[in-house]
């Protein structure tokens, strides 16, 4: 499925498999995201990210950069909805 995705949002999609920690971006998270699946904005300012058949909620960040926990949680959206890392 990645072969489908522009390069900027390859490359968010590497960085939020191969990091650790840090360095990325909500803003390219939601690009990303708003490319492989569906996104609508809650009353409460959560986002409601649907792909395929899989559903998540996520908080934006204060900051620029999302949290361990917001890449914990993309990174299992992402692998079941059929994304990984340079595949």
């Amino acid at each position: 499925m990645n072969e489908k995705l522009g390069s900027h949002h390859r490359d968010t999609l590497e960085k939020l498999f191969r990091h650790a920690g840090g360095n990325v971006e909500w803003r390219q998270v939601r690009s990303l995201l708003e490319a492989v699946g569906t996104v609508s904005e809650e009353h409460d300012g959560k986002l409601r990210v649907t792909i395929g058949d899989q559903q998540e909620v996520f908080r934006p960040p204060h900051g620029k950069e999302i949290d361990q926990q917001a890449m914990v949680d993309l990174r299992r959206l992402l692998t079941r909805a059929g994304y990984s890392a340079g595949r």
